[in-house]
């Protein structure tokens, strides 16, 4: 993919600003600022800092692995914990979420194992893990098809008065996609329960975000579809969660879908094959690292007493363990067999598809059989 690069974006942040419950400082917020949403209790507040942390360390993890060749390729959510743990935290096991390739914080979150979350990553498989057990959809590459996805899922259940919610994942980028229009306009005609939750960390790869609209914020668009659009401070995980969780709440009763925006920032590279000092300024990505997510929530959980050394020494170790099995399923070497790529295609496999497969079969017994030969001799 090659990037159409001329100058670094020096665009200001949008004139709207973003719903918060909590400020660069870590300090309650209140007044007009919060949207009249109300800040989480510090039990939760807690767990999803707790998310946050093991998120974070299973994705620098990862990170290191792909520099190291264990994996193929991988685009890292680092920065942008708040976004994916707060949105995906408010949704029940019940619910259907539909990620995005950079999502896989999202997914850990959920419950899935690291060996089956990067799977696809490795050229493993195309999906690692049991979609309909975890009610997690695979991971989409191509921009926005997911959320077709997410809806007509979310339209069908509406239809069978299964009271469960869609909840699917955008960047920024997707929004400039056909699909995702298709995607917000049939949700808002049709009233499907399904939550749209924007990732806005303002590159599309290389494509700033003021290439890609006009529009103040993104969460603007939801007025032209006819639904609630929200514009979140991204890095402020009670933020991300409380507007989320009354979407979700929302959905299920009925209300229909909404578009969240959670303006934030990819402070890693697109993926391990991108160069972003082409793009953009490092003195950008410096003042986002001051706005980091995981410590303005430690600063007001410590604030308040419900975060002590102790809690933070468990968290840490939990974290460490998620890095160390991650570690080990990504060093162990993966048992492929090539007749796999001939299963799940059809419910009822066609008379070519079987005769490719036996084909493909008796070439391996031969192979198999002439090594051992070799080995004999």
């Amino acid at each position: 993919m090659s990037l159409s690069v001329e100058r670094p974006d020096t665009r200001s942040l949008p004139s709207q600003k973003p719903i918060r419950l909590l400020d660069n400082a870590g300090h309650a917020v209140h007044g007009t600022a919060t949207g009249g949403f109300d800040l989480p209790d510090p039990t939760t507040l807690l767990d999803l800092y707790r998310r946050m942390v093991v998120a974070r360390r299973f994705d620098v993890q990862v990170t290191a692995l792909t520099r190291q060749g264990r994996l193929a390729t991988y685009p890292s959510a680092l920065g942008q914990e708040a976004c994916e743990i707060g949105a995906i935290s408010a949704i029940e096991a019940r619910d259907w979420f539909f990620p995005t390739y950079r999502d896989s914080i999202a997914l850990l979150t959920r419950g899935i194992a690291p060996g089956d979350i990067l799977a696809s990553f490795r050229g493993d498989w195309h999906n690692g893990y049991d979609q309909h057990a975890h009610r997690t959809a695979s991971q989409a590459t191509p921009l926005a098809t997911q959320a077709l996805h997410a809806v007509g899922l979310g339209h069908a259940a509406r239809l069978r008065s299964d009271p469960i919610v869609t909840l699917t994942m955008l960047g920024d980028g997707a929004t400039s996609e056909g699909d995702a229009h298709e995607a917000f306009n049939f949700a808002a005609v049709w009233q499907t329960p399904t939550v749209f939750v924007v990732q806005n960390n303002q590159f599309a790869i290389s494509t700033p975000i003021s290439r890609q609209t006009r529009a103040a914020t993104l969460a603007d668009k939801a007025v032209g579809y006819g639904m609630p659009g929200f514009h979140v401070d991204g890095n402020d995980v009670a933020a991300m969660y409380a507007v989320t969780r009354a979407a979700v709440e929302r959905a299920r009763s009925g209300g229909g879908p909404t578009l969240i925006e959670g303006l934030t920032y990819r402070i890693e590279a697109h993926t391990n094959s991108d160069d972003p000092t082409r793009y953009r300024a490092s003195r950008d990505v410096e003042h986002w690292k001051r706005r980091d997510p995981i410590e303005r929530l430690e600063r007001y959980l410590v604030s308040e007493g419900a975060l002590g050394e102790q809690a933070r020494t468990e968290i840490a170790d939990a974290a460490e363990q998620v890095a160390a099995d991650t570690r080990e399923v990504m060093t162990a070497e993966a048992q492929i067999d090539p007749l796999e790529l001939f299963d799940h295609v059809y419910a009822r496999p066609r008379a070519a598809l079987l005769e490719q497969r036996a084909r493909l079969e008796a070439e391996l017994a031969e192979a198999s059989a002439a090594a051992s030969a070799g080995a004999a001799r």
